[in-house]
C-alpha cells in the first residue's frame, strides 16, 4: 500500500476480515459478510518511525487495541469492494497526517507598551468605578 512516494507498507502487515455489517438491509444483510475490519499491527512496521508510531497511536485512539494493533471498522457501503476500499484510504489518511510533525511551539509574551496600556486601562475603569460610592462610604 503506497502511503506517500518514499513510504510503502507492505501488504502482508494489514489484515482485513469480512465480518456481517449491522443495520437495515433486509434478507440480503444476514447473508453476506460485507463489513471490512482492517487490522494494522503499528508496533510491528518496521517502515515507520518511533515518532510517527507515536503520532499514529495519539491519532488513532480508541481505534487502537493494546497490544497496538490499530482496528478500522468499514460498513458504510452495501458493497464489500466499497467497504474495503474505504477502510483503506482511511487507513492511509491517519498514517498522511501522523507523518506530519507538528509545528513547536513559540512562546510569546506581551510587549511591555502592551502591558503598561492594559494596567493603564484597568486604572481608569478602576477610578470610574470608585467615583461611583457614595461619598464617606468606607469598606
Amino acid at each position: 500500500m503506497r502511503i506517500t512516494d518514499e513510504l510503502v507498507i507492505d501488504e502482508a502487515e494489514i489484515e482485513e476480515r469480512f465480518i456481517r455489517a449491522s443495520g437495515p438491509g433486509g434478507q440480503h444483510v444476514n447473508t453476506t459478510d460485507s463489513a471490512v475490519q482492517l487490522r494494522f499491527d503499528v508496533e510491528a512496521c518496521s517502515r515507520l518511525t518511533p515518532e510517527v508510531k507515536a503520532r499514529l497511536k495519539r491519532l488513532a485512539g480508541s481505534r487502537l487495541t493494546k497490544e497496538g494493533v490499530l482496528v478500522i471498522r468499514a460498513d458504510t457501503q452495501r458493497a464489500r469492494e466499497r467497504n474495503r476500499i474505504d477502510a483503506r484510504s482511511r487507513l492511509k489518511a491517519l498514517i498522511e497526517r501522523a507523518l506530519v510533525a507538528p509545528k513547536p511551539r513559540k512562546k510569546s509574551r506581551p510587549s511591555l507598551a502592551a502591558v503598561r496600556r492594559t494596567k493603564e486601562a484597568k486604572a481608569r475603569i478602576s477610578a470610574k468605578k470608585a467615583a461611583r460610592k457614595k461619598p464617606g462610604a468606607e469598606d
